[in-house]
């Protein structure tokens, strides 16, 4: 176990673009160095914060009120990129170096691994999402996307209908899966029983959908790698809307939605995060204090939003309240 001391907080943002938010702290954790932290997850009760060590091969957890880390290795050649909650509690990692899926138990740190069956090659696994039956759907960014029933070990992977791209993937309240294709430039939804993906084209020729996230609505929003765009497309209705995020040329990262209906987003040209309001469609920004951050994904909990900085082997969390 290793203890970090927590590096520096900031009250408040340092850069507005709107109207004062509700944005409080800005808290930064090292984590220890030459990991590149890649995505992370903070537990429900706030008590764990979970990040992948992509150049480790280790899941990572920070206990947020000590600063104490603790590194658990995933097997050999892992390289783990994305982290979530599972529903029995557990952190479920997607493992493109194992080629699999990795569950590590909160309580016992038990780590139990599925690969993928062995005809279907390296996929570059990228990001996962649970639907209301239990059962985790994933992404590979070499084309294509699949399922594991962890109660059955039943895996199944189908190949994306344009090739490359699957990178975000979500849920919608409702129960829907859909996915972002960052080279295919679209997003898809994915019949939970036949595996068919069904493409949707955004309005912006060539936007690159890198992540997606569903609001409380079921509306999802899309980070635009290409075109510095954040998006939004209501399946209710078809209808899209799109704004640009500040700056010259921005290269819109990441995104997730809070439980207020505020979206977060990352820009790797601005080295910030970003706070995107939709009923003012205004932006706040919160620059990192060091060069090439890089904030390759964020998640959070009622109250504050966690971000892994991989260019700079830290975790950062903004607390914020009404």
């Amino acid at each position: 176990m290793n203890r970090l001391l927590i590096a520096l907080v900031v009250p408040v943002a340092a850069c507005t673009l709107s109207a004062p938010v509700s944005a409080q702290e800005v808290r930064y954790y090292e984590v220890p160095p030459g990991g590149r932290p890649h995505d992370v997850a903070v537990t429900p009760d706030g008590e764990e914060v979970w990040w992948t060590v992509q150049r480790g091969g280790a899941h990572g957890i920070l206990d947020p009120d000590t600063g104490e880390t603790t590194i658990i290795p995933l097997g050999e050649g892992s390289a783990p990129h994305g982290v979530i909650v599972g529903p029995d509690g557990n952190a479920w990692i997607t493992d493109g170096g194992q080629n699999a899926i990795v569950r590590v138990d909160r309580q016992t740190r038990e780590v139990k691994v599925w690969p993928l069956p062995e005809d279907t090659g390296p996929i570059n696994m990228n990001t996962a999402t649970f639907d209301h039956r239990g059962r985790i759907w994933f992404t590979g960014q070499t084309g294509f996307y699949g399922r594991l029933d962890p109660a059955t070990d039943d895996m199944k992977v189908w190949a994306a209908p344009r090739g490359r791209g699957p990178y975000g993937i979500t849920t919608t309240p409702s129960g829907e899966v859909w996915y972002a294709s960052l080279a295919g430039s679209h997003i898809a939804r994915v019949d939970l029983d036949t595996g068919e993906a069904t493409i949707v084209e955004p309005p912006t020729p060539n936007q690159g959908a890198r992540r997606i996230w569903s609001d409380s609505q079921g509306r999802l929003w899309v980070s635009e790698w290409n075109s510095g765009n954040v998006s939004v497309h209501d399946p209710r209705d078809g209808s899209w809307r799109t704004w640009k995020l500040p700056g010259e040329a921005p290269k819109t990262y990441s995104v997730y939605v809070d439980e207020r209906d505020k979206v977060w987003l990352t820009d790797f040209a601005a080295n910030a995060i970003v706070l995107f309001d939709p009923e003012t469609e205004t932006f706040q920004s919160f620059p990192s204090d060091r060069e090439g951050a890089n904030v390759r994904q964020m998640l959070g909990r009622p109250g504050e939003v966690w971000g892994a900085e991989s260019g700079a082997d830290r975790l950062v969390v903004i607390r914020y309240g009404e």
